[in-house]
């Protein structure tokens, strides 16, 4: 340090890759500003004289990345600076020495962040150009909630203190006296998307993420934890289930989970685990998904033999770990009612996979959105292999073009049509695109690469499909149903959801009347008293639409296949799909 150049970064074997990045560009000399983002609240592992151990962030980079410096100084908004010294006295002493004398006991420093920014910009400005290179400290700053001093606005709505902030910040990042000197900023924040772009996408800083532990990390730390213990005390299954079964979870959930085990001298139960991770889960990406664990099977689907085929098939491939012979992704069309839904969860079911289904991740407030998707897609990326269901797609994932919104619908298209063409999660993140209108999805999802399988689904037409249908809706409802009670329901074109809604009402006459089981005269009475949607020219719509976006005509009713075949067939239908769509005002 004496002759005033950057001390040489090497890290050992055991640091994190982000660590290890760290050094490189730091050694580099290209910046000297990183935002630290992603897992950002977990624990970091450390390897220290053939022991281990995990610390939280904070500490990791006062002990590790910043373990020899000079003065490393920690702000969060809570409370004024304070020295961030690891587990040694006499380092906190010298720090807290130092600071004292350029600008003021630490306890005594404000709170409030533009004039905390101000002070340390002060402090940096001395030891820059009032200190030689030989007399000069290494100084570390570390940011803490960045996203609350410098969040992501427009320069229109930009305050006088986020701007002096913000001016700060860029001007240590760019300034080239201080690249040259061991002077280091770290801004901690979970989502990029949270600060500002004016930092996120500049030349002088340097993004570093903080990736979900995978399941080797997990296995270590359960072990680190376990120290030795009869491992049948603390959970039903043994250690390295429970880093598979813990998949999308972070070392502080882990952490949680067998701490509560520890403490109760209770060992931790499947379907207590199975509870913990759906609400972790939900948890972590705030309420915006919910956790499916599948009750069904493929099995339970009625008719669709050709799409039951495929789907099967590349069930059995994934539980073989042919990961790379699935598709990326299908997408289901169909009129309203033809289950959808149930279909993705039976496919998860099949290959003993979790389900998550995208709940409205839009927010109205600026970057807000992007935030919530990016949350989302880094807990899918650990958690594979994973079915993601999206209703509504046509509605949820908006258009590259798409605009009024700032373009926000366009920055979220661009972000799933990413994830969904990485091939890296080829058959680790499994996406169900649902709707009743594919035509308006934007070509580049449903393009091969993305969502390669199309399948549509129609409503059951032959007695036999029928009759099982009921007999299913009442397993899934825990209602017993005899394919004979059922009643001839051919001419009302029921949908799947409408003979769901049909042995429920039976269910509710059986009650009423005193009944033990659901008979005949319930389903019929139910069945009379029924008046189907009238929704006629949609649903046709609807079905059209679907015809048209199948990719394999085995998947298709038969009758509908011998309709495709005919010359001219594919134009016929597009005309009446126009026609219907002017009828229908749309």
């Amino acid at each position: 340090m004496s002759d005033g150049a950057k001390k040489e970064t090497v890290f050992p074997a055991w640091y994190p890759e982000w660590a290890k990045e760290f050094g490189r560009v730091y050694t580099a000399g290209t910046t000297s500003m990183f935002l630290l983002h992603g897992n950002v609240d977990d624990l970091v592992r450390v390897e220290e004289r053939d022991a281990v151990d995990y610390r939280v962030l904070p500490e990791f980079l006062a002990s590790q990345i910043f373990g020899t410096w000079d003065v490393v100084l920690y702000y969060d908004l809570t409370r004024p600076p304070r020295a961030l010294a690891g587990r040694s006295k006499d380092r906190l002493q010298k720090i807290n020495q130092q600071i004292e004398r350029y600008i003021g006991k630490l306890e005594e420093l404000p709170q409030d962040a533009p004039r905390v920014i101000a002070l340390l910009n002060r402090y940096l400005e001395l030891m820059l150009v009032g200190k030689s290179d030989s007399d000069r400290p290494s100084i570390a700053i570390v940011l803490d909630y960045a996203h609350l001093l410098v969040p992501s606005t427009a320069v229109l709505h930009t305050s006088r203190e986020l701007a002096q902030n913000l001016a700060t910040l860029l001007n240590w990042a760019k300034n080239p006296y201080i690249k040259r000197v061991n002077f280091a900023f770290c801004l901690v924040s979970e989502k990029l998307s949270d600060l500002h772009d004016a930092l996120v996408h500049n030349a002088h800083t340097h993004r570093l993420e903080l990736e979900f532990p995978e399941r080797a990390d997990r296995l270590s730390f359960i072990e680190w934890v376990r120290a030795g213990r009869s491992f049948d005390r603390i959970c039903e299954v043994g250690p390295e289930m429970l880093a598979d079964l813990t998949a999308g979870l972070t070392l502080v959930n882990v952490q949680s989970l067998l701490q509560g085990a520890l403490r109760s001298g209770q060992p931790i139960s499947l379907k207590q685990l199975k509870q913990h991770k759906k609400e972790m889960i939900e948890g972590a990406c705030q309420g915006l998904v919910e956790f499916v664990e599948p009750k069904h099977t493929l099995e339970m689907v009625v008719g669709l033999d050709a799409a039951k085929r495929r789907l099967k098939d590349d069930a059995s491939l994934i539980s073989k770990g042919h990961l790379d012979a699935v598709p990326m992704g299908y997408l289901l069309a169909g009129p309203v009612g033809t289950g959808k839904s149930f279909l993705a969860e039976c496919y998860t079911g099949s290959v003993g996979i979790p389900c998550l289904k995208l709940l409205n991740f839009r927010s109205k407030y600026v970057g807000e959105t992007e935030g919530n998707l990016e949350k989302i897609l880094k807990v899918l990326r650990v958690m594979g292999p994973v079915g993601v269901v999206i209703d509504e797609a046509d509605a949820a994932l908006g258009d590259r073009d798409q605009g009024g919104d700032s373009g926000t619908s366009s920055r979220v298209f661009a972000q799933i049509a990413s994830q969904m063409g990485n091939t890296a999660y080829r058959g680790k993140i499994i996406w169900f695109l649902m709707t009743c209108r594919p035509d308006l999805l934007p070509i580049d999802i449903k393009r091969q690469g993305r969502a390669e399988v199309h399948i549509a689904l129609f409503y059951p037409e032959k007695p036999d499909e029928i009759r099982e249908m009921f007999v299913v809706m009442g397993k899934k409802s825990k209602i017993a149903i005899r394919p004979e009670d059922v009643p001839d329901t051919t001419s009302a074109k029921l949908s799947g959801a409408d003979i769901e809604g049909l042995v429920n009402r039976a269910y509710r006459l059986s009650l009423l009347a005193g009944a033990t089981a659901v008979g005949a005269e319930h389903l019929k009475q139910a069945f009379e008293g029924f008046i189907p949607s009238a929704e006629d020219a949609e649903k046709r719509l609807q079905e059209i639409a679907a015809i048209l976006e199948c990719t394999e005509a085995e998947m298709l009713p038969e009758a509908v296949q011998a309709e495709v075949r005919k010359p001219g067939a594919k134009a016929e239908m597009l005309r009446k799909f126009e026609a219907l769509k002017l009828q229908l005002g749309m």
